[in-house]
């Protein structure tokens, strides 16, 4: 890629700003941030790296998203973040707001380019973005299922012993407590993780994953999680940029697939250079469905949630 823009240039949009550039993914990457100076201060703070790191990438900051003209894909981590005690559906008439200004110079100034979503409630957004847009469902997606899977992979090597590395898992539906850890799909160097842990043991992450975003904002306290987040957006980006064909779970605009029509939610997809080309459709067990369809219905009250917003714009 020649440009990726960040909007948000908060910790998570920060992080992500490092962690693209240190994989040398793409010639410039741009922040923007109403706040003055902090989006500059934040790519000045990077590119002082460069040399320690041994990455190309120049990084410039701004507070006008003019700067965002001719970007491949744009990156939106802009919002407010929830504090101790709120869900990602309490943060969703402001970030709504926040976003029809982002969409609003999206269209102005990279009319051609692909959008990322990753502030919360990131189902809910990345539905608001592909209304407003216009836009093909593969150019439009939210950023979840990565980091959600990661989680579990986290928790699993702490509970085996054995190297993250090697763990491949995978989650499926909403970003929240609603959200769907698949076991079943879920192996260390291939082998189930079913051999290696209790089903107990294994329950125990399920429920830690999908609170795994609650957990480090009650430690932090001022601070949600920011360094994961990042990893998970860097590892999209570069399955787009580099053609990687990467099955990889993300929040996506679903035209039947899995039953579902008109509603995003995270699902196994190959991203590569158009951004989401296909859906993943898993044959899933009785248990499993039923998981899904829970968490489609949260996913559905959010939608409406959503059009009671909007019809008050």
């Amino acid at each position: 890629m020649k440009k990726i823009a960040i909007i948000g240039a908060g910790r998570v949009g920060e992080s992500t700003a490092q962690f693209l550039a240190t994989r040398d993914i793409s010639r410039e990457v741009v922040l923007t941030d109403i706040r003055e100076g902090a989006a500059k201060g934040a790519a000045l703070d990077i590119q002082e790296s460069a040399s320690l790191f041994g990455f190309d990438t120049r990084l410039t900051g701004s507070s006008d998203n003019k700067i965002i003209e001719g970007a491949d894909i744009i990156i939106v981590t802009a919002g407010i973040p929830r504090k101790p005690g709120m869900t990602r559906a309490d943060v969703m008439e402001t970030n709504i707001h926040v976003l029809d200004n982002i969409l609003d110079d999206v269209l102005k100034y990279a009319p051609d380019s692909m959008l990322l979503l990753v502030s919360n409630p990131v189902d809910t957004l990345t539905y608001h973005a592909i209304k407003r847009t216009g836009w093909d469902r593969n150019r439009v997606m939210g950023q979840a299922g990565v980091l959600d899977s990661s989680r579990m992979a986290a928790f699993g090597a702490l509970e085996t012993g054995l190297s993250a590395k090697y763990i491949n898992a995978m989650v499926m539906g909403g970003h929240g407590d609603a959200m769907v850890p698949m076991t079943r799909f879920t192996t260390i160097s291939g082998i189930s993780i079913e051999h290696f842990l209790s089903a107990e043991k294994i329950e125990e992450i399920i429920q830690r994953t999908r609170t795994g975003g609650a957990e480090i904002l009650a430690l932090k306290g001022n601070s949600s999680a920011f360094d994961a987040p990042a990893a998970a957006i860097a590892e999209m980006v570069e399955a787009i940029a580099y053609n990687r064909q990467s099955v990889l779970p993300t929040v996506a605009y679903l035209q039947g697939e899995y039953g579902q029509e008109d509603i995003t939610i995270g699902v196994p997809a190959v991203l590569g250079e158009r951004g989401m080309e296909k859906i993943i459709e898993l044959e899933l067990n009785d248990t499993e469905l039923n998981f899904f369809n829970k968490s489609v219905s949260s996913t559905r009250e959010e939608l409406i949630t959503l059009s009671k917003i909007t019809s008050k714009i």
